[in-house]
């Protein structure tokens, strides 16, 4: 009776882990921002990569154009080539960021909101749900463009559906490509999600709000031997780890990484670093520590489920009624008999037929 009820233990603990490993997986695909690198091919090869900069790294936009430009020249001397027959093909795709704040107005409504100014294809690596129309890019030759969140929508206009509407930005009219939902719950408020936020270009932050500076870029390029793509961005953006941290958000989850979130479990938190991470890392950072925590039970259960079987498995064989040498004979006997049999066959058909070979 001990034995089954310790059986059955066993049993549910390994049904438990393996639901604890399905809400690992739910978890970390639940990141839309930090699967870029799937949703850019399927087939694997590629990496994403983000580099975060405190507020005296002095980085602007003319040291990401620069590093972009050196991007060709590091793939081709990597023998990274496009060999796509879609004209239009790209092996890497980029975006950068700038938090700060704007004041936006529309008629008598004004409205003071936080803003993020984007560069690049920002909205590519952050797809966030559209209420109603669409996003813009920061490659933009016009950067009169914003994408508003519903709640900022409904106090300047009363209503969700205000695509191509204006709202002016330091006396510029700007229009609102679409209207995005705010990411909600506990880890999105945490991360500082609890007020008004707007989308504009990095531009239009800089030179019509009030900007702290560029604190955030990423990039999903090929990435042809394990952490090419992360050691090119350390070594021409992240050089200074003081001012810089690098993070190959395609990895994150993995298992290797949350084994490590254990080992480092209270002194991760710690940060020497005078970088504001933008939300969506916040919010990533707050998924590694509730799935690192998950995957230390997880293991436990693991382990446990091991624990009885090993122990089953060694009450079962002190119990077994049966020898290895005893079967090894049982199965020569047998091989034996079986080949005696081959032999009585043959010399049958010899018999029978003197031509039999």
């Amino acid at each position: 009776m001990k034995k089954i009820i310790v059986g059955i233990s066993g049993g549910l603990s390994f049904v438990v882990f393996i639901i604890l490993l399905l809400i690992i997986r739910a978890l970390g695909n639940s990141q839309a921002e930090q699967q870029m690198a799937r949703r850019w091919s399927e087939d694997g090869g590629v990496a994403q990569v983000s580099c975060f900069f405190s507020v005296d790294a002095d980085v602007d936009r003319d040291r990401i154009e620069d590093f972009e430009h050196s991007i060709d020249n590091a793939l081709t001397e990597a023998s990274v080539i496009q060999d796509s027959e879609n004209p239009g093909a790209r092996l890497w795709a980029d975006a950068y960021s700038a938090d700060g704040s704007v004041t936006v107005t529309r008629g008598n409504n004004t409205l003071e909101a936080n803003a993020i100014g984007i560069g690049g294809d920002f909205f590519l690596f952050h797809p966030l749900r559209l209420i109603s129309g669409s996003y813009f890019s920061g490659n933009d030759l016009m950067q009169d463009y914003c994408v508003i969140d519903e709640d900022a929508a409904w106090q300047l206009f009363g209503s969700s559906d205000v695509a191509g509407m204006i709202v002016y930005i330091g006396n510029i009219p700007h229009i609102v490509t679409g209207v995005v939902e705010r990411p909600d719950g506990h880890l999105a408020k945490a991360a500082g999600l609890n007020s008004t936020l707007i989308y504009v270009s990095c531009q239009t932050l800089e030179e019509l709000g009030q900007s702290n500076g560029i604190n955030h870029y990423e990039i999903v390029m090929p990435d042809p031997v394990s952490h090419f793509a992360e050691n090119f961005v350390r070594e021409n953006l992240g050089s200074d780890p003081l001012k810089t941290e690098v993070i190959e958000n395609s990895s994150r989850f993995s298992f290797p990484k949350r084994l490590r979130m254990i080992t480092q479990f209270g002194v991760r938190s710690m940060n020497g670093k005078a970088i504001i991470y933008p939300y969506w890392e916040n919010i990533a950072r707050g998924y590694e520590d509730i799935i690192a925590l998950i995957t230390l039970f997880d293991m436990l259960f693991l382990l446990y489920a091991l624990g009885v079987a090993i122990v089953l498995f060694v009450i079962w064989w002190r119990h077994k009624g049966w020898t290895v040498r005893g079967k090894m004979l049982i199965l020569k006997d047998k091989l034996e008999r079986l080949a005696e049999k081959q032999r009585q066959k043959r010399k049958k058909k010899e018999i029978e037929d003197p031509n039999f070979e």
